[in-house]
């Protein structure tokens, strides 16, 4: 059973691009884990453990980051945070085989790759998350990033998982919709 130390919603309701133009509004959620790493400290081949921690807090916490969207998501990303005593494939153990279940569903659908990122990192180190098309892997104007840090974390010892949803696109995106993939 995974040992969560805290849960944390990041929303952001973007109402202009970075000139001031008005746009649609565009609402992003975060939902962040805070959780202590089973592996820390040791080597492992078997990191099934992780797998297991990423489905549970997936599910508990898709839904109610899609919950505090404005509009049913349309983009979505992952990533993780592993503290230093533990290693780069603990985040990558949590975040890729069995978190893009729970996500994909809530989503209603999503044929296309979750983007993510994973670093070892330091207490209040950030991480960008990519945010990209649920389902179009090629709409260059859902490509975006959330920066996400929790002060107080990742401990040494703990893991920081994070999973996100955006409604929309960029605030007034140019750039299209990419070349048309068969």
């Amino acid at each position: 059973m995974v040992q969560t130390r805290k849960i944390v919603f990041v929303r952001e309701v973007i109402h202009s691009d970075s000139y001031g133009t008005p746009c649609e509004p565009v609402t992003r959620i975060a939902a962040v884990a805070v959780f202590r790493n089973p592996m820390a400290g040791r080597f492992s081949a078997d990191l099934s453990p992780l797998f297991d921690i990423g489905a549970e807090l997936g599910s508990q916490l898709a839904e109610q980051a899609v919950e505090q969207l404005a509009k049913p998501p349309v983009s979505y990303g992952k990533a993780a945070i592993v503290g230093s005593a533990g290693d780069m494939e603990h985040g990558g153990a949590v975040i890729h085989p069995r978190l893009g279940a729970p996500m994909r569903a809530v989503a209603n659908g999503g044929e296309a790759v979750i983007s993510s990122n994973v670093k070892l990192g330091p207490v209040g180190g950030s991480i960008d998350l990519p945010l990209g098309h649920k389902d179009n892997p090629w709409s260059f104007d859902h490509f975006d990033t959330m920066t996400i840090t929790v002060p107080d974390a990742p401990l040494p010892e703990e893991i920081v998982m994070i999973l996100a949803y955006a409604d929309r696109g960029r605030p007034i995106p140019r750039c299209g919709s990419g070349p048309v993939r068969s």
